[in-house]
Order: structure tokens, then C-alpha cells, then sequence
């Protein structure tokens, strides 16, 4: 859009206009950034020169900012004007004569990847119980980047897009900017939309006077200034958003596995040619899929999102492909390919990240994961699953990275969790979600042979408070059941593995906890739901639910009045008496404490680390010393996880290091 307005562009105008707000805002590099882009598209606007030497001025860049105002007064016109950016020019340059200049780092590449490189080489193998799955030749040590890559095709999450990017998914800055052509998709910068598709402005013709000296390298200080800011892809780039982009917004309202099938149909016409037909091309792709294991709801489901979206294809895109059973049909299966094989790419987010206050108001910091995007990685999806993984999978932006968490021997399967792990769920809970969401029984170690996590984390206790006892309802007793005779092996390979050492812990706290379970002919009448596994003793499990039910409404309360900051007397009672009453029903290690969870992940698994996270910004509050050590103890298993990345991946953790420097001696 080229709207013109007495020599000023329109869209530099509303660049500029932003900018003004971003400053007063103390968004001082955003500002930057906008004055960049206004002056990209007009460089004969006074204004945005003038704004763009204020907000250098800011940032105390002063040699930017004398040359910004230069350009300003030269092109200012009215003679009032130039007085005024005259007399600031004079405070400016006795500024800078006694302070240096900062280098401000105008733009940021959010698809910067780290130049750390895969050395392992990886086989694709195929088994009778698991059908192709990855294993290396060689011996991996832990902590060994394995396996990266680009996403084949990805698109945002619905509730994340007004917040984040949609290309590269990090997190919009206060300058966000538009696709140029349908408004609807937001951009980190001109780079990401470029790469997406987004058209690039084109400048308005400059007014050179050729006897203003200043203007002799104006279009070269212009390029510098606004470095990396557009994007010239190369001319076999496959544009993502493009055939999304004709003014009808159904990427907006389908569902994302929905937009990620048609964003994954267009590249694959584009790579292959538009003659193919649509089983060649989705074969090519070699995705498994579980279209017959589905409900005939969900079928019908996907045959209705097929038709739609290829009509949307055809109408905003031009797609030749007929919609007919053929195609349709092929539609449905690659829609059931994605739900089974596409990864959710996921960012950690830390509360009161690099705020101060959060440490003398004691509140606790805490990590969770938020899925900002989904995307199709054909390699990656050959990594097999298992409730006790050897992998662990994490995002630089869009690419994929995999690194081992233990030593792996050759020839072992590398294997990744799809969704909780042993210690996050109990095994029938976590069968019922494999089988729901991907259409298989799981059979890995965590879920075909005995170990102290499924027993405990949702078991309640003895009644004989001197019993180690656990009581389990019917739903996990029968589970466990079938697992029993399949006692955890540990293999002498490596014995800081951290699943080998949940099989060394189960098998010491096993018996301890559920004797009578390890008995192969057990037929005494105490044996059964509600009895205690270790010595029999019976609980009433149906009092002992609605006791937990009732103090989870008080705790919750509680939980309610610290986020209102309302808290009474009597709430605090309520609470402090049922979670009494819960210790008392509960077993011991039913609890989400570091401590705990030790005995159910390991000692060095990432599940510890983010407990660690909310037990040093506790230690922080109180001036605990104790807190350098926690600290400590996360970095490195964040370290162990994450590799060279782990800043990258959680910034939160620098701050928890500076706090611990400045805790009183």
C-alpha cells in the first residue's frame, strides 16, 4: 500500500505515530524498530527521522541520534522546526562528548539457531511390537544433541495468536506488524513475514538534493539501520501462509490440525508439481495413521473438515485438484496422519520472570509449559514412545532438538514420550490417553512391569499409621495386577540412567509398600480393593474419596483468596484443617514435593528441576542461603536436558543467579 499524504506514506505515518506510544511507554528498542520501518518506506519523513533521534537519544546511541536529527532539520520545512531540532542537536552533542555510546542491537533474529552440531548417527529399524522406531550405531553418552530439524509444515495455536508469532512462534514484541495483504497473521518482524509470505512495501522515491552533503550515503546509512529487517527468499522457497492469504479468513476458524493439512497439501503440490494427484503426494510423506481405530463420529468429522477445506483451497488458492471421493478421501487419511504424527511445539514460560518484587513478596515461581504451535517433522516422527523416555525433545523457535537424557547403548531404541510419563500419571490413566489420542496400548517398561510410581501416586494410605502400606481402588489395583509379574530389570549399563534408577528405587520400595501384591498365589480374603497391600488392613475407600473431595474445595478456596489477596482467618482454617485430614487419608509419596519425586523420577530428571524453580524462589524470600545450592542443582539439570541451549530455552534462570548473589552475607 503506497497512500501518499504530502510526501508522507501513510503506513510510515502510523509507524511513526506507534512508535511515539512505544517510547512513552519505555519500549525504547520496539520504538527503534518502528522509526526503522518508517523510514524504510519514506526517508524523506522528517518526523520519523526526528522521532527516530529522540529514541537513540534514550538509548544513549549518540552518534545514531546526532545523525538521525541531522537528516531531520535538513528535511524539515518549517523554520521554527529546524530551530528546534537545532538547539536539541547542541544538548546532544556536549551529551556524547562525556558519555560513550551503547551498541544497541537494532533487530533480533528469533531463528537463530545455536551453531551446535549433530554427531550422532542415527538408523531407522523396524520391530515386531513397536513397527519402525530409531536407534544409533554407536554408544551415545547423556546429554547428547541427536537429532535436529526444520518442521516439514507448522502453524500457531489458536489461543496463542495475539501473542505470538506466526512464523517463528516466539513471542510478539510490542512493535508486532501484520501480513501486508490480509491483516489476520502477526509477525515478530518484516523477516518472519517475509518468510511467510507477507508482500514487502516498496519505498516511495526519495528527493535527493545533490548539493546536501548529507544525503550523499542516505540510502546506504538507510540499509544499515535496517538490517535483516525484510527477507528475499530464494526462488525455490515455499511460502507458508500464502495460499491462506486471499481474503478469506478460514484459517481463523478451522481447527489447527485442519490448517496444518492444508498448509502440508500446498507444499507438497508445490515441491512435487501440480499435476500429481493427491495419493502421490501424501504418500511421499510416509506418515502412519489410525483412520480405522477412530469413532465413526470422528470419521465423519474428518470427511466433513476434507470437503471444506479443499474447497477453501480451491477458491483461495486456485488448487486444481477436484474435490471428489478420491480426494477427499486422501484428505481424511492426511488429517488422521497429523493428529497421530504432528508434535506440539511448546515454549516455557516462568511467572514474574525477571521481576525483582516477586522475591521480597515471597511469592513462588513456577514453570509450565504452553503449547504455542503444531507441526509435522518427518523424521522426528519416527521416534518410538515409552512412559520412561531416553530422549527429550525441545524447540529453538520452530527446529527441533533432541537430546539424550542417559547413556545409550548401540542398537537401543531412542524413545520420547508423547504425553505423561511415569511419576506424572498412573499407568491406567496413561494407557487410557495413549489409546484415546493415538490409537495404541503401550507396552514399554513403565507400563508393563511393577513399579513404585503407579502404586503410590494415587494411592491412599494404612490405616495403621506404622504401616508403609498402600490402598488402592479397583480401576489401578487391577492394572497393577497384570503388571506383577513383571518385575523392573536393571541392566549394568549405566546406573545413573534416570529410568534405571526409578527400576532400582521400585524394586526396593516394591515390597515395602505392596507385599501382598508380589505374592504369585495370594488368596487371602484381605487382598483386594480397599485393603492395604502390605498387611491387609481394610480402609473405607468410598468415605475416604469424599473426605478428599471436600478438602480439595477448601484448598482451592485458599488458592482463590491468594490470587484475590482476600485471605480471612476462617479460610486459612478451613484449609490447614483438610490438609491435615489429607495427610492422614493420602499416601506419603501422593505429593508434589522435590523430596517425593525423587523417589518416583530419579535424581537429575526435569520434573525435579522445575520443582527446584519454586523451592529456591521460596529460599530467595526468606534469604536462605540454601538457595545457591538449589540453584546450583537446577542449572545442572537443566544443563543435563537442555545442553548449550538451556539459557536459551529457560532466560528465568539467570535471574535466579543474580538474586542468589546479592543475598545478604
Amino acid at each position: 500500500m503506497d497512500a501518499n499524504d504530502k510526501d508522507r506514506n501513510l503506513v510510515a505515518t502510523l509507524y511513526v505515530n506507534r512508535a511515539s506510544v512505544l517510547q512513552k511507554r519505555d519500549h525504547l528498542v520496539e520504538c527503534l524498530r518502528d522509526c526503522n520501518r518508517a523510514v524504510q518506506i519514506c526517508p524523506s519523513y522528517a518526523k520519523a527521522w526526528y522521532r527516530r533521534g529522540k529514541v537513540n537519544v534514550s538509548l544513549e546511541n549518540h552518534d545514531d541520534a546526532v545523525h538521525d536529527l541531522t537528516i531531520a532539520k535538513n528535511r524539515e520545512s518549517s523554520l521554527a522546526g529546524k530551530k528546534q531540532i537545532e538547539s536539541e542537536l547542541k544538548i546532544i552533542l556536549d551529551q556524547s562528548n562525556r558519555t560513550s555510546n551503547k551498541v544497541v542491537q537494532h533487530t533480533k533474529n528469533n531463528l537463530r539457531v545455536s551453531d551446535e552440531s549433530v554427531q550422532v548417527q542415527l538408523q531407522c529399524v523396524t520391530t515386531p511390537d513397536k513397527g519402525r522406531g530409531i536407534t544409533s550405531q554407536y554408544d551415545i553418552p547423556e546429554g547428547s544433541l541427536v537429532h535436529s530439524e526444520e518442521p516439514y509444515a507448522v502453524t500457531i495455536s489458536k489461543h496463542c495468536r495475539e501473542t505470538h508469532c506466526h512464523y517463528c512462534l516466539n513471542e510478539l514484541p510490542a512493535d508486532a506488524i501484520p501480513c501486508t495483504s490480509c491483516s489476520i497473521p502477526l509477525y515478530c518482524s518484516r523477516r518472519c513475514r517475509g518468510q511467510a509470505g507477507g508482500q514487502v512495501f516498496k519505498n516511495c522515491p526519495m528527493e535527493r538534493n545533490i548539493n546536501d552533503s548529507v544525503f550523499d550515503n542516505l540510502e546506504e546509512y538507510i540499509s544499515q539501520i535496517t538490517l535483516d529487517n525484510d527477507f528475499y527468499p530464494e526462488d525455490e522457497h515455499i511460502f507458508e501462509h500464502k495460499h491462506e492469504c486471499k481474503g478469506v479468513h478460514w484459517p481463523v476458524i478451522l481447527p489447527s490440525d485442519v490448517v496444518l493439512a492444508g498448509r502440508v497439501l500446498v507444499k507438497s503440490v508445490q515441491k512435487n508439481g501440480v499435476s500429481m494427484d493427491v495419493p502421490n503426494l501424501l504418500g511421499k510423506l510416509e506418515l502412519s495413521h489410525n483412520y480405522s481405530q477412530v469413532s465413526p463420529e470422528s470419521k465423519l468429522e474428518s470427511h466433513i473438515y476434507a470437503i471444506v477445506l479443499l474447497y477453501c483451497l480451491q477458491h483461495s488458492y486456485g488448487f486444481e485438484l477436484p474435490i471428489n471421493g478420491a480426494s477427499v478421501s486422501q484428505v481424511v487419511i492426511l488429517i488422521s496422519q497429523i493428529r497421530v504424527n504432528s508434535l506440539a511445539i511448546v515454549r516455557m514460560n516462568s511467572n514474574n520472570y525477571g521481576q525483582s518484587d516477586h522475591v521480597s513478596s515471597g511469592s513462588t515461581c513456577t514453570v509450565e509449559q504452553v503449547r504455542v504451535g503444531l507441526a509435522i517433522y518427518t523424521a522426528g516422527s519416527l521416534f518410538n514412545h515409552s512412559c520412561l523416555p531416553n530422549i527429550h525433545a525441545y524447540f529453538l523457535s520452530r527446529t527441533l532438538m533432541i537430546r539424550t537424557t542417559e547413556f545409550v547403548p548401540s542398537g537401543y531404541p531412542l524413545e520420547l514420550s508423547y504425553g505423561p510419563q511415569v511419576g506424572q500419571w498412573d499407568c491406567k490413566d496413561r494407557l487410557k490417553f495413549l489409546e484415546d489420542e493415538y490409537s495404541f496400548r503401550c507396552q514399554c517398561s513403565g507400563c508393563s512391569e511393577l513399579n513404585t510410581s503407579d502404586l503410590v501416586i494415587n494411592a491412599f494410605c494404612c490405616v495403621d499409621p506404622n504401616c508403609p502400606g498402600v490402598v488402592l481402588d479397583n480401576s489401578i489395583l487391577n492394572c497393577e495386577k497384570q503388571k506383577r509379574k513383571h518385575l523392573p530389570a536393571v541392566p549394568q549399563c549405566s546406573s545413573s540412567a534416570p529410568h534405571l534408577q526409578v527400576g532400582k528405587l521400585s524394586s526396593d520400595y516394591i515390597g515395602l509398600v505392596a507385599y501382598l501384591l508380589l505374592e504369585e498365589n495370594n488368596r487371602t480374603s484381605r487382598y483386594g480393593p480397599g485393603y492395604c497391600l502390605k498387611c491387609g488392613s481394610d480402609r473405607d475407600l468410598e468415605s475416604s474419596y469424599a473426605t478428599v473431595d471436600e478438602a480439595w474445595i477448601y484448598i482451592r478456596r485458599l488458592q482463590d483468596a491468594i490470587i484475590s489477596k482476600e485471605i480471612s482467618r476462617a479460610v486459612l482454617l478451613d484449609a490447614s484443617r483438610f490438609l491435615g485430614l489429607l495427610r492422614s487419608i493420602l499416601h506419603a509419596y501422593n505429593k508434589s514435593i522435590a523430596e517425593i519425586l525423587e523417589k518416583l523420577y530419579g535424581h537429575n530428571h526435569i520434573v525435579i528441576g522445575y520443582e527446584l524453580v519454586k523451592l529456591s524462589s521460596i529460599q530467595l524470600s526468606l534469604d536462605d542461603h540454601n538457595a545457591v545450592d538449589t540453584i546450583s542443582r537446577l542449572a545442572a539439570i537443566f544443563l543435563h536436558y537442555f545442553g548449550s541451549h538451556a539459557e536459551t530455552m529457560f532466560p528465568h534462570l539467570l535471574f535466579l543467579q543474580r538474586e542468589a548473589l546479592k543475598l545478604p552475607q
